[in-house]
């Protein structure tokens, strides 16, 4: 049996290799903080994009589309025109908003991701610090200048169809490249190398209640999503297909035959397509995504200088809101205003479970500095 002594040396132990990772400006250090910004700062964007640019942009598309349909029937041709030019902008300051939503969050879990391998990658720890600041660079600007594309348009553009949001996006985007293939190159280093050590990382070796629960519940979810993905395909997928099809016949239909009727009823059937189609493919996405955050952040809990009872709730709020979310999306039409408020709130429960363990990574590397300086 071992002594109370001689666990706390090895506990100390490896609480001592764990900082020789997470060094003041490390990459480990950079990655991760600078990943759970990104997710953080995603989660909110979505949040208030669905509560005050979302529906009323899907408003405005329907009332655009049924304008459009009622000048076809009228024969006036500008009419048309001109909807049909209101719906691309709504089309184009929707696209918009939900890629920096998605590209943020995307580029939040790749930098945990990096972090975790971090230990892996035959690099000096200055080139690994340099690629991680150029990886959150280009993981910033991406986003934050495809948010621009729908203000800036092409104004004062060298170029005819490229304006300089894309440009810049683009530059973000070659950032991001950069580093990853800097990053895949050390990898691929480690790997080939005769001589490698073996690589002990105490990240994956330790083990809390807080990181059994985000592991195994993040496994849960991942397969909950793929279940839901699988009976979607299987079920519902090509009848929606089928259906978007006749529906746009029956309007055109309607529109040729001056059948006001016929296009209007087509019209509402396709809104709620669209909806059906919508909050099945959302629900799916942000079930599995949620499980793969919840996995992720399930390694890096020791990272986190919380109480362990303020772990593991933290962990708790964090699983029932990603379980919340999605759910709550598939009710939206069926209970409407009442639903989307739910799902609201499960977003709501992972931001502040998210921030509450960003507030503990803080924390932690300001004890280890300030050991550091004493």
């Amino acid at each position: 049996m071992s002594s109370p002594q001689n666990a706390s040396v090895r506990g100390s132990n490896i609480l001592s290799e764990r900082d020789e990772t997470f060094a003041p400006l490390s990459a480990r250090r950079l990655l991760l903080l600078g990943g759970i910004s990104l997710i953080l700062t995603g989660m909110i964007f979505g949040d208030i994009f669905a509560i005050f640019v979302l529906h009323q942009n899907a408003s405005g598309v329907g009332a655009s589309l049924a304008a459009a349909a009622h000048a076809a029937l009228a024969g006036d041709s500008t009419t048309v025109t001109n909807n049909f030019q209101a719906v691309g902008g709504f089309l184009e300051n929707r696209g918009t908003k939900v890629d920096t939503h998605a590209h943020m969050i995307a580029f939040g879990y790749l930098a945990l991701m990096l972090a975790l391998l971090a230990p892996w990658m035959a690099l000096s720890a200055n080139t690994k610090r340099q690629l991680a600041w150029l990886f959150l660079c280009g993981a910033g600007l991406l986003p934050f200048c495809v948010f621009l594309i729908h203000y800036v348009g092409l104004a004062h553009s060298p170029l005819k169809s490229i304006g300089w949001a894309s440009v810049f996006a683009d530059l973000g985007g070659l950032f991001v490249i950069i580093a990853l293939a800097g990053y895949f190159y050390g990898l691929v280093k480690h790997f080939l190398s005769g001589d490698r050590a073996a690589v002990q990382d105490p990240l994956l070796g330790s083990s809390s209640v807080a990181g059994q629960m985000l592991l195994a519940g993040g496994v849960f979810l991942v397969m909950l999503g793929f279940l839901h993905g699988s009976y979607y395909a299987a079920v519902d997928l090509y009848h929606h297909e089928a259906l978007d099809y006749s529906i746009l016949s029956q309007i055109s239909m309607g529109a040729a035959e001056q059948n006001a009727v016929a296009v209007e009823s087509g019209l509402a059937a396709y809104g709620q397509l669209q909806g059906e189609k919508a909050v099945n493919i959302a629900a799916h996405a942000h079930i599995i995504e949620f499980g793969l955050l919840s996995i992720l952040l399930a390694f890096f809990q020791p990272y986190v200088d919380l109480r362990e009872i303020w772990k593991r709730r933290w962990a708790f709020v964090l699983l029932l809101g990603s379980l919340l979310l999605p759910a709550c999306v598939l009710l939206e039409l069926k209970f409407g205003l009442i639903a989307g408020g739910l799902a609201d709130m499960g977003g709501l429960f992972v931001i502040v479970a998210l921030l509450a363990m960003w507030i503990g990574v803080l924390r932690y590397t300001g004890r280890l500095d300030m050991g550091d300086a004493a």
